[in-house]
């Protein structure tokens, strides 16, 4: 590819009263950029990743970036967003600015500020990410719609409420050593597993530890090409990337296959010429518990109906065949919807440099990938990254 990550910023996800969308996103650029050694007037575009959908009572806010630093006034900005997967397709978009020879330098955002809102305008916001002529009247909004998943695929394979709980425990586990998690706390299995006031069912047979986390936060990430990327301090180069949208309305798929991640990794790795195996760890996104386990099948790591036994396997385990959200994935981290696929790959860009926090570094990581969806499987995003040689 043509493009690497060369430097960084993030802040902690989770609530936060004194914060706005504009201080979220003022801060990360100006960190990233500082990360990256880079002054403002030598970035060429901007991409911002924000989904709001009612989070933000300000709208239009590309330009909000510009507050960062006055020499980024009259730079190229665009807001870019696809649901939940709005950060990585604001990375993608940074990404194909490089490949077109159209910039050398860009500074991508992704933020969201979401604690502000009422909880039943949450639940509002995040089902206008599903079809609303099927789904719009779903009891527990976007949580229903994957409690009505999790049911049929309970239906078709049997109760996985054990490998939900061990993929819910596991994330959890994870993010006690990431310091930008929400949530640092190991609830261990047996929490996870069973319901009770602190863990009360929320769809279906979703429980609250089977559900991302509502979230603030940003993340921001400074690309270069290639040739400028070889004079940077770091540089985590893009290998590969693949982008596949589905149709939006479930009833014109097979919503337990997850189709639309399945070819987006197959795009990706076969444009990397790589493998699934080949890859040291992989970052994707459990929205919820049931995400993870069919995200297992549809990247290959097991046949259909099989993604149990990656999970009871010890398979995506930190020291697992492939650590699977080393990071503590949304579950733990939190899901700012806009920073969340910015997030991954900064994660990612982190541990192949080996500069991980401690207790979260995947040793002697070489490849990753990076899953990012919006809505049910409809914007499926993968990332393939590696550092520069």
């Amino acid at each position: 590819m043509t493009a690497s990550i060369v430097g960084w910023a993030h802040t902690p996800f989770g609530k936060f009263d004194a914060e706005t969308v504009e201080s979220l996103v003022v801060r990360v650029a100006n960190d990233a950029l500082a990360d990256a050694g880079i002054a403002a007037a030598d970035v060429d575009e901007i991409m911002l990743g924000h989904f709001n959908a009612g989070f933000s009572p300000q709208d239009f806010t590309a330009a909000l970036v510009l507050q960062a630093d006055p020499q980024l006034r009259f730079k190229p900005a665009t807001r870019v967003e696809n649901a939940c997967a709005t950060g990585s397709a604001a990375v993608h978009q940074g990404i194909r600015a490089i490949a077109a020879g159209a910039a050398k330098i860009v500074l991508v955002v992704g933020v969201e500020q979401m604690t502000r809102t009422p909880p039943a305008e949450i639940g509002r916001n995040l089902l206008r990410a599903s079809y609303l002529p099927e789904d719009g009247e779903t009891p527990g909004g976007f949580a229903g719609v994957f409690g009505k998943i999790a049911q049929a695929y309970f239906q078709k394979y049997g109760d996985q409420s054990d490998a939900l709980a061990m993929i819910a425990a596991k994330n959890h586990r994870n993010g006690v050593a990431n310091p930008y998690a929400q949530m640092r706390k190991d609830f261990g299995y047996e929490f996870c597993r069973a319901e009770s006031e602190k863990n009360p069912f929320v769809a279906g047979p979703l429980k609250r530890t089977d559900c991302s986390l509502v979230s603030d936060g940003a993340a921001a990430l400074v690309l270069a090409d290639s040739e400028t990327a070889k004079s940077m301090g770091k540089a985590v180069a893009i290998r590969a990337t693949a982008h596949a949208q589905d149709f939006l309305p479930m009833s014109k798929r097979d919503i337990l296959q997850f189709e639309g991640c399945t070819v987006a990794w197959q795009r990706a790795l076969q444009s990397a010429g790589l493998q699934l195996s080949d890859l040291s760890f992989v970052e994707t996104h459990d929205c919820f518990t049931v995400a993870e386990l069919i995200e297992y099948e549809a990247m290959g790591l097991t046949p259909r109906g099989q993604g149990a036994r990656a999970i009871k396997e010890g398979w995506t385990q930190k020291d697992g065949k492939l650590p699977i959200n080393p990071s503590g994935g949304l579950k733990a981290k939190g899901h700012p919807i806009g920073a969340t696929g910015v997030s991954m790959h900064v994660m990612t860009a982190m541990q192949l440099l080996g500069q991980a926090p401690e207790g979260m570094q995947i040793k002697d990581a070489k490849l990753a990938g990076i899953f990012n969806m919006g809505g049910a499987a409809v914007a499926n995003y993968v990332s393939v990254l590696e550092p520069a040689k």
